[in-house]
């Protein structure tokens, strides 16, 4: 089925408000050729001389142009009023469509894992959900009513024109049967011209995105211009796609209105004939051209249209092609046990979306409840990657990710429930990411039930008791978009305590204090075995003194585990891992 019918669907939810809001404006165009045709009535009373008599005392009777004067403003008046009725129901309802389409899109954007987001662009994204829908919109509401009220406009006039003759209502009919052939042929052209200019408006999108989320790196490297210029391309290649589909409808769109408009010829000729025939009054004649007129005139719109209902089939076949995207981290159905619990992972294995070396080989590693492992690996060794899959951010291609304990026993992560699971399992990324909103509501994300109190408490075990304090509006301050008004180590140390709040019993750090100096590290670590003791910690760490400070020391290296120990056993015999620390050998790692 064609994406663009399916969208159609959302109008199930509404469907009785959709049916009245169709009535009222089809019954409000069906009435126009009527009015027309009383209009002709009354021109033939004005021509036979019944509007206004002259009477024997030397005045007139214009009591005929009256009533036929009150006639038309009555209903012009009647017409009116329905018509602001129906438009203002036509708005509403183009508003609940997008609301549902909208929220359907976030629905599916949120569910997708981070593999897809990072597959996808923002940008892209952003456009299906903004753009992208309101072309869908336009052609559910807009698009739709003008093709509503062309057909029904259409069917009156072609009624009136029966009333006179049905041969006069023939070739109008047909001409217009050909040119809404011809507009479908343009049609499909148009909607492939919309679907790249669709992908090049992407591009600008997320153009935008990065010059607006990256301005700090772009002004330290005074590379306005240069992003200014980039961005200039980036619309010129946007307006060139843009232009072919626009140059292409310029071209074309002429021939389905010069089809239609023959028929005002015809009905001229033939309406002339009728009346030498005594067969239609003049009166009839002008009503009938006025009628022709108006198919004239609503097939002239059939252009636009046909360009709403080109740019929705790109855009709604892009917004399925998001919605179609099944959730590859299915929810589970049992909940995370209760109680201190661990990470165990056995034989993990994380494949490469783009191809070659996996990225987590055969993964072996057991976090109990109460300690702190630190893991270490080269850049791209699949630390962050491993973190991720504690929480099922993303799932494995192999392998078993289990929580619980030796006593209790472990349950696979799969099996569990995913919003309990990833509050009882905390991930902080190393790029601490806080909204723009109060300090207080970024830190009850993860308990929204959470009073100020334990919201300070949260502070204070992640040594973020300074922030609090720094902050004229403490709690109630707001942090600006991203969190720019506070530093990286203030972010990383509120993001750390955003954790805590919610008294997680797995946290994994992905290089969450790589901004701290020592003291402040020692500081937070000695805050999370405080406030958790039985919290199972794992902590990617690329500095020495986050090593010295974990109970263990677990090495990642070419997509497994290589060593297990303290840090003192790891650099006693372990190469690799005094290289990656920077240890000399004979000095150890004493400062």
């Amino acid at each position: 089925m064609s994406p663009l019918l399916r969208c159609f669907a959302l109008y199930r939810r509404h469907l009785g408000f959709a049916v009245v809001t169709g009535i009222v404006l089809a019954a409000v165009n069906a009435s126009g050729p009527l009015t027309t045709w009383l209009l002709g009535q009354a021109l033939e009373d004005v021509r036979r001389g019944v509007a206004v008599v002259p009477l024997d005392d030397g005045g007139t009777d214009a009591s005929v142009a009256w009533r036929w004067a009150w006639t038309l403003m009555a209903i012009a008046v009647g017409r009116a009023v329905i018509h602001y009725l129906g438009t203002v129901q036509a708005m509403v309802l183009g508003q609940r469509l997008l609301f549902d389409l909208r929220d359907a899109l976030m629905q599916r954007v949120q569910g997708l894992d981070l593999a897809y987001h990072r597959r996808h662009g923002a940008g892209e994204l952003i456009t299906r959900t903004t753009r992208d829908s309101d072309a869908v919109r336009d052609a559910l509401v807009g698009g739709a009513r003008t093709m509503l009220e062309l057909v029904s406009t259409v069917l009156g006039c072609l009624v009136v024109m029966v009333s006179y003759d049905p041969l006069l209502a023939l070739v109008p009919a047909l001409l217009t049967a050909a040119a809404v052939y011809a507009v479908s042929r343009i049609a499909d052209r148009l909607t492939g011209y919309e679907t790249i200019g669709d992908a090049a408006y992407d591009r600008v999108t997320q153009d935008l995105s990065e010059g607006v989320n990256g301005v700090r790196v772009i002004k330290s490297f005074a590379l306005e211009q240069a992003r200014i210029a980039r961005f200039r391309q980036v619309i010129a290649g946007f307006v060139a796609a843009s232009a072919v589909g626009i140059g292409y409808a310029a071209r074309r769109m002429p021939l389905p209105q010069l089809i239609v408009a023959l028929g005002h010829a015809w009905v001229l000729w033939y309406g002339c004939v009728l009346v030498g025939e005594g067969r239609m009054t003049p009166g009839d004649l002008v009503a009938a051209s006025l009628v022709m007129m108006a198919i004239v005139f609503r097939v002239e719109g059939i252009g636009r249209v046909v360009q709403v209902f080109a740019a929705a089939r790109a855009s709604a076949a892009r917004v399925f092609e998001l919605l179609d995207t099944p959730p590859t981290i299915a929810d589970g159905e049992l909940a995370p046990p209760a109680g201190p619990i661990g990470v165990r992972l056995s034989g993990v294995r994380v494949a490469d979306p783009r191809g070659g070396r996996d990225i987590l080989a055969h993964v072996d590693l057991t976090v109990a409840p109460g300690t702190v492992v630190a893991l270490v690996g080269v850049t791209g060794s699949g630390k962050s990657t491993l973190l991720a899959t504690l929480a099922r951010l993303i799932d494995t291609d192999g392998g078993t990710v289990a929580i619980g304990s030796d006593d209790a026993g472990w349950t696979d992560v799969r099996r569990l429930r995913l919003d309990p699971l990833r509050r009882r399992v905390q991930v902080v990324a190393q790029e601490a990411f806080l909204f723009s909103d109060t300090l207080a509501a970024n830190l009850r994300l993860g308990d929204p039930t959470a009073g100020d109190d334990e919201l300070r408490a949260a502070l204070t075990a992640a040594a973020a008791d300074d922030v609090l304090a720094g902050l004229p509006d403490g709690l109630a301050a707001r942090v600006g978009e991203r969190g720019v008004t506070l530093s990286g180590g203030q972010r990383q140390r509120v993001s750390v305590a955003r954790a805590l709040v919610p008294r997680p019993a797995v946290l994994a750090l992905d290089d969450a204090t790589s901004a701290l100096d020592a003291p402040t590290e020692a500081r937070v670590f000695a805050g999370l075995r405080s406030r958790s003791r039985d919290a199972a910690v794992l902590v990617v760490a690329s500095k020495l003194s986050t090593a010295r400070i974990a109970d263990r020391v677990a090495l990642l290296d070419g997509g497994r585990i290589a060593d297990v120990g303290t840090h003192d056993e790891l650099s006693a015999r372990s190469a690799a891992y005094r290289d990656l620390l920077g240890i000399d050998p004979v000095a150890g790692d004493e400062p």
